[in-house]
């Protein structure tokens, strides 16, 4: 959809119950603002407005104070106060972005959130920027979009304030990647759902107040018998079976969580019953966006980073990056990372105008995932501690 004009932009994000902190960071700019020294400012930016480049400086404030000088200590612990960052970031206005007003979110189109994930990326670990991406782009997209406002009120309004922490339950061990194939069961008893089963890697799972479960509540056909759950964690018959040691993400808990008889209210149910498959693949289509857009600027201070190491390293009595073979790498890993920022801002420009992306977004998420992996195979053990 198009964005809203300056004054009714400017009129909502005062409105907004947190922002005034983002105001009072960097304030509300205006058509005669200059926003960036960046070369791709908001003249000249296929996407972003001043605006964009406003909400991502006022984040790059709080990156730099409360989240980095702690990235060590959070990753040698295994985890991060995810409250209390959540908090912060909930405060400043940063886990709504394009939530509904009326449940505490900011109204925005959802180039917004892609311009937040991106400033993630400047955040000096992986683990931190995933479990606020769980919490904003993969646990409440579908509540946002399909529950009721009872629902939104319990769950996606202290989601977005950050007064509680989100985690999505979806793989299990053996489902990973086929969706489908999940034995998780809620048994519909009366007006209760009674669940049994068990999710895996769960990120956010030690520390969450809330899953958004993905569960068979019938025998039909597998894209037709799921629904999404709204699960307090502090029900009795969750049990948090292990946090999860990992190669990397070492800040963000990783969980496997089991479920003997829980019950929950029928009420908990995000939208039909039976549309939880349907649901839960819309909600990947903004995750895949938000994973791009994060992974983007962790290469492009990778390849920053690495010319300024080439140019005081010096072989064969010349600096590392005089050598042509370096040039050259660096210059292809360059434009690989612009093509895909391309893609992405393609992909996004669609989606706000309300289009199936699932194509598009599935197409970045498999080129920048292999990029990260292929052209910058030490880029999240390096970079990212």
């Amino acid at each position: 959809m198009a964005l809203r004009g300056g004054a009714l932009r400017l009129n909502l994000l005062d409105s907004s119950r947190h922002f005034h902190k983002f105001n009072s960071l960097v304030g509300v700019r205006r058509s005669s603002d200059k926003v960036s020294s960046d070369p791709a400012t908001a003249g000249d930016h296929l996407i972003y407005t001043q605006e964009h480049f406003a909400l991502k400086e006022s984040l790059r404030k709080i990156i730099d104070q409360e989240i980095n000088p702690h990235v060590d200590q959070w990753e040698a612990e295994g985890k991060f106060p995810a409250h209390k960052i959540f908090k912060i970031l909930g405060n400043a206005g940063f886990l709504g972005v394009n939530k509904p007003v009326e449940y505490g979110g900011l109204g925005l189109d959802y180039s917004f959130s892609v311009a937040v994930s991106e400033e993630l990326g400047n955040i000096r670990c992986g683990g931190i920027p995933m479990a606020i991406g769980v919490q904003t782009d993969m646990t409440t997209p579908a509540l946002a979009r399909f529950g009721s406002a009872e629902l939104k009120k319990e769950f996606l309004l202290p989601s977005i304030m950050g007064d509680k922490v989100a985690c999505l339950g979806v793989s299990e061990v053996g489902a990973g990647s086929d969706v489908s194939s999940i034995k998780t069961k809620a048994v519909r008893k009366g007006d209760e759902y009674v669940i049994n089963g068990g999710k895996m890697w769960t990120t956010n799972g030690t520390q969450a107040d809330w899953m958004c479960l993905l569960a068979n509540t019938s025998d039909g056909p597998p894209h037709r018998n799921k629904s999404l759950i709204c699960l307090p964690m502090n029900l009795p018959g969750v049990h948090i079976a292990r946090k999860i040691d990992k190669l990397g993400m070492w800040s963000s808990d990783t969980a496997e969580v089991f479920f003997d008889d829980v019950h929950v209210p029928c009420k908990n149910i995000i939208g039909e019953e039976g549309m939880g498959f349907t649901y839960q693949m819309l909600q990947f289509q903004e995750e895949r966006l938000w994973a791009v857009a994060n992974i983007l600027t962790t290469m492009d201070v990778v390849i920053q980073e690495t010319i300024a190491y080439t140019k005081q390293r010096k072989i064969f009595k010349q600096p590392v990056l005089h050598h042509q073979s370096v040039h050259f790498r660096l210059a292809e890993l360059q434009t690989e990372v612009e093509l895909l920022r391309s893609l992405l801002h393609c992909a996004t420009a669609l989606y706000i105008k309300g289009n199936d992306v699932t194509k598009l977004a599935s197409m970045a998420k498999l080129k920048g995932g292999r990029l990260a992996r292929e052209g910058f195979p030490v880029n999240v053990d390096w970079w990212r501690g």
